[in-house]
């Protein structure tokens, strides 16, 4: 099959999957319910409403209980007002855009708030997220198309393997003091690229420092705009921050997950809260509402007269807020031009801000945790691409195990890895982790070519520690047990404690107490690990510097110890997704000081990775059995 129409069609096999679990979340739920899923806020007051884009109305609502809640209403994500009086009927959709803290934007499509909104209790439902999707397929088609084309696409040729990478034989290399030899050859590599680079950074090789030196090195040099991308919020900021920090101008597209003062400052609703012309769309909106307050006294019909000065006020209305978007599309254009480098999510670099705006050089970071077909929408807007990020640790978050199975779990970086050998390069030098624990990573990941800086190589927990320790639970009978569909295993857990107790007595009381890290790839653990924790009254003194959840939730995190719970234990060597090694790999080089993996060898030496986990133990003195810690 055609490479795109492929592409097409596992997405669209992700989306209606996708759909399916929204539906089944949200079909015939109560608002408490959907509020437990993250997938509502309720109940919501409302704070502020004021004209928004077109005739559209922006609401500004805060969540007055239930804060501690995680949730899923984000920037950028389709989502509907709702009245708990009459839900399915008493609903408008919008869409969110701003969420920090308890407040979130939403720009309902309606010009005015519905008589209901002053009924009952109110609340904000997550809407299922078409528009993502719509922006992927329409990348794709495009894409497609021209790739078709022989004399057009020229980097959708390369990207798909049909022809090579090009690079430039005369770039001079700059030296930069900070940066050491591989970090150096990376960023040589993105200035001589002419359509990709790949930087491969695995754990703790500074692949942040690299790009960003990279990115400030392309903006001087070519002062050309640069589109800088990535999976997640989170990654964003990190760059954004870092690339404003350098002196380059940024844009921030979305708001930013972290809401530093720095970060907020870099905002497109910042800077045109803060440009010289807002002033006036103030002042014209203020007169908007003036207008539609004055036309919302005539609610009631008590005359053609009355009805005809409603129509008039609300035509003046309108006629002002056309006004406003002309200022505000100025505003927009004005910042958007003189930023040397503008950041967003993958869908948000299509926001109608920069829909129609072309780069350079678009960077993609965290290219190895990204949906392909997500990766194309920027892509298509850029004369060359950098791709960097790990396609050894985690992959895309995919719904449809049937798409995941037929490719789509496959990244574009790890494609352009394979297809194109000559435009990578592995950053070999890390900073984070002792040497030790790197080893075995290294080893089963990296070809063995990774390096532990001088600075991290032999830093220990204390003197005479051992830095990695496997702990056998092989013949203790710690059977594993079923939740519903997660796996938990109470007495993994309790030996976890008994050896972090002996740990903490092992630790120089005048020294500041280490960061812990307690991960397991399974929910239910999680759910026993932490309530293990509140019944260890010798460890609640340090429970602010301890952090426990799933192995996800610490990507692109470290602590000076982590602690792995793998929980199975069966007869039958049943080790389910334990045997996504990459997600071990991100979990196992959490660590900076200390490595302690807890588990059953008999169940999880049958596949070679755990063997192989278990001879590294046993070689550096780590090895250590159950049997030792039933005395406690």
């Amino acid at each position: 099959m055609d490479y795109f129409k492929k592409l097409l069609d596992l997405l669209n096999k992700e989306k209606d999957e996708d759909r399916n679990t929204y539906l089944k979340l949200t079909e015939n739920t109560s608002a408490a319910d959907r509020r437990a899923q993250g997938l509502s806020w309720y109940p919501i007051a409302i704070r502020n409403t004021e004209p928004g884009r077109g005739d559209y109305l922006s609401v500004e609502v805060e969540r007055t209980t239930h804060q501690d809640l995680s949730h899923q209403l984000r920037f950028g994500v389709p989502a509907a007002l709702f009245s708990n009086h009459d839900p399915k009927k008493d609903r408008v959709e919008g869409l969110i855009t701003y969420q920090g803290g308890n407040r979130l934007k939403i720009t309902l499509y309606t010009d005015e708030l519905p008589d209901w909104s002053r009924d009952g209790k109110l609340g904000i439902d997550l809407l299922f997220d078409n528009n993502s999707y719509d922006e992927m397929l329409k990348a794709i088609k495009h894409a497609a198309i021209l790739n078709a084309k022989p004399d057009e696409g020229r980097l959708v040729k390369i990207l798909t393997g049909k022809s090579a990478a090009i690079f430039a034989d005369d770039v001079i290399p700059v030296p930069i003091s900070r940066l050491n030899i591989s970090q150096l050859a990376a960023v040589n590599k993105i200035v001589a690229a002419q359509d990709l680079a790949i930087v491969h950074g695995p754990p703790g090789t500074g692949k942040t420092t690299t790009l960003v030196q990279a990115i400030n090195l392309l903006a001087k040099q070519t002062h050309k705009q640069i589109l800088v991308v990535a999976a997640s919020n989170t990654a964003v900021d990190l760059l954004s921050e870092k690339l404003a920090d350098e002196g380059i101008n940024v844009l921030r597209i979305g708001n930013p997950n972290r809401v530093s003062e720095k970060l907020v400052a870099l905002t497109l609703d910042s800077k045109m809260t803060a440009h010289a012309d807002n002033k006036l769309i103030r002042t014209l909106k203020k007169q908007a509402s003036a207008y539609k307050d004055m036309a919302h006294k005539y609610k009631r019909s008590f005359g053609k007269s009355e009805r005809d000065q409603r129509k008039a006020l609300f035509n003046e209305a309108h006629k002002i807020m056309k006004d406003v978007a002309l200022a505000e599309q100025h505003i927009i254009d004005d910042l958007v031009s003189k930023a040397q480098v503008i950041t967003a999510t993958l869908v948000g670099s299509n926001h109608y801000t920069i829909r129609d705006v072309k780069f350079d050089t678009v960077v993609i970071d965290e290219a190895g945790q990204a949906l392909e077909p997500a990766t194309w929408i920027p892509i298509l807007k850029a004369q060359k691409v950098i791709l960097a990020g790990d396609h050894l640790q985690l992959p895309p978050t995919i719904k449809s195990t049937e798409a995941a199975k037929a490719g789509l779990s496959i990244t574009l970086l790890e494609k352009c890895v394979a297809l194109h050998p000559e435009a990578v390069v592995l950053l070999d030098v890390q900073y984070r982790m002792n040497e030790a624990i790197m080893g075995f990573s290294s080893r089963e990941f990296y070809e063995d070519k990774l390096k532990a800086h001088a600075s991290v190589a032999n830093r220990l927990l204390f003197n005479g520690d051992i830095p990695v320790t496997f702990i056998d639970t092989a013949g203790a009978g710690f059977e594993e047990q079923q939740a519903g569909t997660s796996t938990f295993n109470p007495d993994e857990a309790a030996l976890l404690f008994k050896h972090l107790n002996r740990l903490v007595t092992a630790i120089d009381p005048t020294v500041k107490f280490p960061s812990i890290a307690i991960i397991s790839p399974y929910k239910e653990q999680i759910r026993i690990l932490k309530e293990q924790l509140q019944n260890n009254p010798d460890l609640i003194p340090h429970a602010d510097d301890i952090s426990i959840n799933t192995i996800d939730s610490f990507q692109g995190q470290e602590r000076d110890v982590v602690y792995i719970s793998l929980t199975r234990s069966n007869s039958d060597g049943e080790i389910g997704f334990l045997s996504d090694i990459r997600r071990m790999n991100v979990a196992m080089t959490r660590a900076r000081k200390k490595l302690v993996v807890i588990g059953d060898s008999a169940t999880l030496t049958r596949l070679k990775f755990y063997a192989d986990f278990v001879d590294h133990a046993e070689k550096l003195g780590g090895y250590q059995s159950a049997w030792e810690y039933s005395g406690d």
